[in-house]
């Protein structure tokens, strides 16, 4: 891929992703909590546009960011329990609850791993793969961790106000099944993307 290809590219997907998030803030189900769900993705997109010259992604990393962010906003519009994608998966799955908010924790998981393993490697922090996948791997995890201590606060700040945005839908193992997905996405960041990773960072690097 060409630099400039690569740059149009991005662009689109930055477009992309802001024409969604402008849509997702017409009239979503609640200000409060799309507000809260979409944050990461109005303090990220930012420094993506600010640094992606003097500190470029992988391509495949940035598509990736562009995924999670869609994924957040598309909960942020609707609140996870009632994105109708999760309806759907919820019938064709035979679950007992909309299942969408795991997919965000899926994500939360392998986006943040995909960042660190290529954040150790191409500035050179750590030189062994093992290491950078294991490192990778407790940053992922740290940071659901963290975003469920955020959860507990607003929870703790907000009271009943909080249903939408903690979305556990009566699951008492909510937590504990957020932080499994998450896991689960950083697995398959160091695992099953590997190879596809390594080829992308060495392209960067020329």
């Amino acid at each position: 891929m060409t630099e400039a290809s690569r740059a149009r590219l991005l662009a689109g997907l930055g477009l992309l992703v802001l024409a969604a998030l402008v849509a997702s803030g017409v009239a979503p189900y609640d200000r409060a909590t799309w507000l809260l769900e979409v944050a990461p993705a109005l303090i990220a997109a930012p420094v993506l546009w600010a640094t992606w010259r003097r500190y470029p992604l992988t391509t495949l990393l940035y598509a990736l960011i562009a995924l999670h962010m869609g994924v957040l906003i598309l909960g942020g519009a609707y609140t996870y329990a009632r994105v109708p994608l999760g309806f759907w998966l919820q019938d064709a799955l035979h679950l007992g609850r909309n299942p969408y908010d795991k997919i965000g924790h899926f994500m939360q998981g392998l986006v943040p791993a995909m960042v660190a393993r290529e954040v150790l490697l191409q500035r050179g922090y750590v030189s062994r793969r093992g290491m950078a996948a294991f490192l990778s791997v407790c940053v992922a995890m740290a940071i659901s961790a963290v975003y469920e201590l955020i959860e507990w606060g607003v929870a703790l700040a907000a009271g009943s106000g909080a249903t939408d945005f903690l979305g556990t839908q009566g699951d008492p193992w909510d937590t504990q099944s957020d932080m499994f997905w998450a896991l689960l996405g950083a697995m398959v960041a160091v695992t099953l993307l590997l190879r596809w990773h390594d080829w992308q960072m060495r392209a960067l690097r020329y």
